[in-house]
This record gives structure tokens, C-alpha cells and sequence, in this order.
């Protein structure tokens, strides 16, 4: 039995699309990861101000 040879081409174009959308992905969820961290950072800097803010506050 004699397998065209575009079926190969089709079968390698599949498994580079799949190669590809498992690196996308992996690479988004770092970005994604990298800003909620930051966002978490930024949030928790100003609950220290705040903090700092009324313990000032409450010592005069």
C-alpha cells in the first residue's frame, strides 16, 4: 500500500500546529502570571501606605 505523499506533509502540518499551540499557550500563562503578580504587588505596596497612613494618623 503506497501512501500519497501529501498525507505527510497534512501529518507534519498538524503536529507543528499542535508543537506550536502548546508553546503559545505555555508562554501566555507566564505572561499572564508575571502581570497578576505585579498587580498583586502593586495592591499590597498600598495597603501598606494605608496602614502606615492611620498608624500616623493615630499617634497624633
Amino acid at each position: 500500500m503506497i501512501i500519497p505523499l501529501w498525507i505527510y506533509f497534512v501529518a507534519v502540518g498538524i503536529l507543528l500546529s499542535a508543537y506550536m499551540a502548546i508553546k503559545s499557550g505555555r508562554e501566555e500563562r507566564k505572561i499572564e502570571n508575571e502581570s497578576i503578580e505585579l498587580e498583586g504587588r502593586v495592591y499590597m505596596e498600598r495597603i501598606e501606605k494605608e496602614r502606615e497612613l492611620r498608624r500616623t494618623s493615630n499617634q497624633i
